[in-house]
């Protein structure tokens, strides 16, 4: 018989981290790894399409705005290969 996790005897115990140091852990290793910032941007979109993408993005099990910005990148990414 396989072993999984949820098998293991613990596994129902939550654990408690410190939140904030690792967001600034993540924020240095992408800093040392040569990851721009990220500039907030804001777009006006339909109400119904911007449903339609949270869905989009749940099924896909991320962020809509991470969806959004997948969308962003690989239609820019496609239009410059057009000219």
């Amino acid at each position: 018989m396989p072993r999984y996790v949820k098998n293991e005897k613990g596994y129902e115990k939550s654990f408690k981290t410190d939140w904030k140091a690792l967001k600034k852990g993540l924020k240095k290793a992408r800093a040392s790894a040569g990851e721009p910032k990220k500039v907030p941007t804001s777009v006006a979109l339909d109400p119904n399409f911007v449903v339609d993408l949270k869905k989009a993005a749940k099924v896909r099990g991320i962020p809509y705005q991470i969806l959004m910005r997948m969308f962003i990148v690989e239609g820019f990414r496609r239009m410059k290969k057009v000219g």
